[in-house]
């Protein structure tokens, strides 16, 4: 069968994932059973009684703090005494609250037979848009952009007057700016200030949007680790940036004395070797430049990468910042864009949402790619010219904010015109000979002044995720981050998201008569896969609550709402700060036992006490644990985690004390 049919069958549920996956790849194995089964209720060792919660309190025979938990059949799991199936446990095993048991324990067992036919990508196969994230002007977010294009929103205006440094140049110019260019979060990102303030603005603000668009696709966690490719690397993520000015280094520059110390450096390598040192990647990481063309040469090199089995998924985007005097000009635009890519194949097979698909790419001079069957005026065309009347003349950033257009537009079914009083129209899907609905398509065209040229085709992704996870799936609703800040920010914002998607009340009352009302939740439960998405996608950093998210999202909002406003996780819920080395006190990541352990837990639907080692710092692989229950990504994913950014620029590396969240 061909390639449509495929996809027709899946869809109608006739034909299985990993059996799609496999007739996508043109494999034929035989198929293997997954590495965990469902969680069910069986006789194990109580592992309840005695796991302290993150506050050291024992529930069962133990000590506080973990320094005597009870196996249950009053074994002390403490200094040197058993874990589970009579692992030793010793004082000095702890790697931090970071380490994850999942890498070197969980690697060989969660991987699917789809997964070996995933690792043969070929060079024609189809590449879905995983993650999506950029900023644009008066857009902090693609909600907001989307909105523009909606509406035909003139975004032009005067230059930003918190851009001081431009107020020479600035009079009579009007350009196409992003807000708080010169803003920056470094506590989230493991940065200093004072390196923060030495860094370009472009690498600061494409390596916040490319966290954005892996959380958006659900790879910041242990999910990471999943991504092979045929040699067995680990963390094979590619990271592919389109940038073309040096603005930041020139300003540095200008205003350099002798004894003035370093300037910050002129050249693009930090743009994607940030992220990738971060994350500790293993795919190739590119900085390119090729004028308007560089974001979508980005994408077309991520494409390549892929094909070639270089990575098993990447990040291409570009940016553009304007922040030099000589290059402000009328109409100049900026912006920062991201998408995350995969196999089409092995997208199907790991449950991620597909924004769209990415048929073909091609760069070089007027090069394009192959076509799909001419439907040209059906087709949304993107290009320079439609790019620059909605952000400017935006420079590197062109190329991915056009394919991120063409990406919105086929995802939505609407169509973005030039007109400016109805910019956005229906776009109802054509039928070939035989009646059948054929997907959007969309090409991408980006014709830069020095004569080079970049395409991408993309089409509309038609078939329905094939998961069966709803809202109360049993498990609870995991948030993290940095700080205690970060996080009571980042629980703010969950709330309203809730409060906006669910259409949950916006006031609350106190979380006790949440509570007492939570067997008749108004609003019913939360998105159906949200807390698991939380809990499989998002990295586990030092601050961590832990809320239960089959109240109903009333509840859920009003206990969120109370831990923003008090630092309290309610009666039903737990926190824990791990910073300064305190997670894992009995130093658990470190015994190859506490893989079996974990895993015993989790076939017994200890849910409850897998949540207090995850608060107590023991790195729980949710993703390899939940790997062989069926779900699908959320269709409306969750809202990126909250920043606390502030100004950081040249000699100004100092911030205000309490920074609000603004990003």
């Amino acid at each position: 069968m061909d390639e449509r049919e495929i996809l027709t069958r899946f869809k109608a549920g006739t034909l299985g994932r990993d059996d799609a996956a496999r007739l996508l790849n043109g494999a034929r194995q035989p198929r293997t059973e997954p590495p965990f089964p469902p969680p069910r209720p069986e006789s194990v060792p109580d592992p309840d009684h005695g796991v302290p919660d993150a506050h050291g309190a024992s529930d069962g025979h133990g000590a506080p703090d973990g320094r005597g938990m009870s196996d249950g059949h009053g074994a002390s799991v403490g200094h040197g005494a058993s874990v589970g199936p009579g692992a030793s446990v010793g004082p000095g095993a702890s790697v931090g609250h970071g380490a994850s048991v999942g890498p070197g324990a969980f690697d060989g067992d969660r991987v699917l037979d789809s997964r070996a036919a995933a690792d043969r990508a070929t060079s024609t196969d189809l590449i879905a848009v995983v993650g999506i994230a950029g900023r644009y002007p008066l857009a902090p977010d693609l909600h907001a952009h989307w909105d523009n294009l909606l509406t035909g929103r003139d975004t032009s205006s005067a230059v930003p007057a918190t851009r001081a440094w431009l107020a020479s140049s600035a009079a009579g110019r009007r350009g196409h700016f992003l807000d708080a260019v010169a803003d920056f979060d470094p506590e989230f990102h493991g940065i200093t200030p004072t390196e923060a303030a030495q860094m370009d603005p472009q690498e600061r603000l494409f390596l916040e949007v490319a966290w954005d668009a892996l959380e958006d696709a659900g790879y910041t966690g242990s999910r990471l680790d999943a991504l092979t490719t045929a040699s067995g690397a680990s963390r094979a993520l590619g990271v592919f940036v389109g940038a073309a000015s040096h603005d930041y280094a020139l300003l540095a520059a200008g205003a350099w004395t002798p004894g003035a110390g370093a300037i910050p450096a002129a050249g693009h390598g930090g743009l994607p070797g940030r992220l990738a040192a971060s994350l500790e990647l293993t795919g190739p990481a590119q900085a390119v430049d090729t004028a308007e063309c560089s974001g979508l040469t980005a994408v077309h090199l991520a494409v390549g990468a892929l094909r070639r089995g270089e990575c098993a998924a990447a990040v291409a985007g570009g940016v553009e910042l304007l922040l030099h005097p000589a290059r402000l000009a009328d109409g100049a635009g900026e912006g920062v864009g991201a998408v995350v890519l995969k196999p089409l194949h092995r997208a199907l097979a790991d449950g991620d949402r597909v924004h769209a698909v990415v048929r073909d790419t091609a760069g070089g001079h007027r090069t394009r790619p192959r076509r799909p069957e001419p439907r040209a005026a059906e087709e949304a065309h993107e290009s320079r010219e439609t790019t620059a009347r909605r952000i400017g003349s935006a420079g590197a950033v062109t190329g991915i904010a056009a394919l991120t257009d063409a990406v919105l537009q086929v995802r939505n079914g609407v169509r973005i015109t030039g007109g400016p009083e109805s910019a956005g129209v229906p776009w109802p899907r054509t039928r070939d000979e035989a009646g059948r609905e054929l997907p959007r398509t969309a090409t991408v065209e980006i014709a830069a002044e020095s004569g080079g040229t970049a395409w991408a085709v993309i089409e509309e992704y038609t078939a329905e995720p094939g998961g069966t996870d709803t809202g109360g799936d049993g498990g609870p609703l995991l948030l993290s981050a940095p700080t205690p800040a970060h996080l009571a920010a980042t629980a703010r914002r969950l709330a309203d998201w809730l409060t906006a998607t669910a259409d949950a009340p916006a006031d609350t009352d106190a979380v006790a008569d949440a509570d007492a009302d939570a067997g008749h939740p108004a609003s019913g439960p939360p998105p159906a896969g949200l807390a698991r998405a939380l809990r499989v996608g998002r990295a586990a950093l030092p601050c961590r609550i832990a809320l239960p998210a089959s109240r109903g999202v009333t509840a859920l909002v009003a206990r969120l709402r109370h831990f923003a406003d008090t630092g309290e996780a309610g009666p039903e819920g737990a926190t824990a700060d791990l910073r300064d080395g305190r997670g894992d006190p009995l130093g658990l990541d470190g015994l190859p036992e506490t893989r079996d352990y974990l895993i015993a837990l989790w076939r017994a639907g200890r849910t409850e006490t897998l949540t207090r080692l995850w608060l107590n710092g023991v790195g729980v692989d949710w993703a390899a644990l939940e790997a062989a229950s069926p779900w699908a990504a959320p269709s409306q994913p969750p809202p990126p985690s909250a920043r606390l950014r502030r100004p950081l620029w040249l000699g100004a590396d100092r911030a205000p004390e309490e920074p609000e969240p603004n990003g």
